[in-house]
């Protein structure tokens, strides 16, 4: 119930899961266009940052089950790297029905912290090049700035090097 009052006052689950486990974060709104190319670098530049420190979340299907890759905006997600990292044999981009579905939220705008339902979650370790690096905040048109320790800590995350 607290989620519900909290979204409604203007949070997002992803804002709500932070705030409750302490964790300093800040928001950063930006006007989003539906039309571009990418949700991600469409992002960074709307504020200003380096892309290598914006981060996508992005969801795979390892071996029957979905799981979470934390990429840069300006780079790709490499399966084969995700699959090492958590121990499986075959990742695939999940659908983007079951993506949404499992994280409850909408394509662009899946944040990897407050889904549903926690994933397994793998982060690059790029992001801990990073004083602060920004992920979606759960809704199109906000992302969130963090410590990278803290996304690590708050999805219970491995960090491997992922992206290419």
């Amino acid at each position: 119930m607290a989620k519900k009052k909290a979204a409604r006052a203007g949070g997002t689950p992803a804002t709500v899961a932070l705030s409750a486990a302490g964790i300093a974060f800040t928001t950063h709104e930006y006007d989003h266009d539906p039309r571009a190319a990418s949700f991600g670098l469409e992002a960074a530049e709307a504020l200003g940052l380096e892309p290598a420190c914006v981060f996508k979340t992005l969801m795979a299907n390892l071996d029957g089950a979905l799981v979470v890759g934390i990429v840069p905006v300006d780079r790709q997600l490499d399966l084969k790297a995700l699959a090492r990292a958590l121990g499986g044999s075959k990742a695939a981009m999940a659908e983007l029905a079951a993506a949404e579905r499992a994280t409850g939220y909408v394509a662009g705008g899946i944040s990897p912290v407050g889904q549903k339902r926690a994933h397994p979650t793998v982060v690059d370790a790029s992001a801990l090049d990073h004083p602060t690096v920004y992920v979606s905040g759960g809704r199109r048109g906000l992302d969130l700035g963090l410590a990278p320790a803290d996304l690590v800590a708050v999805t219970s995350a491995t960090v491997a090097p992922i992206a290419r």
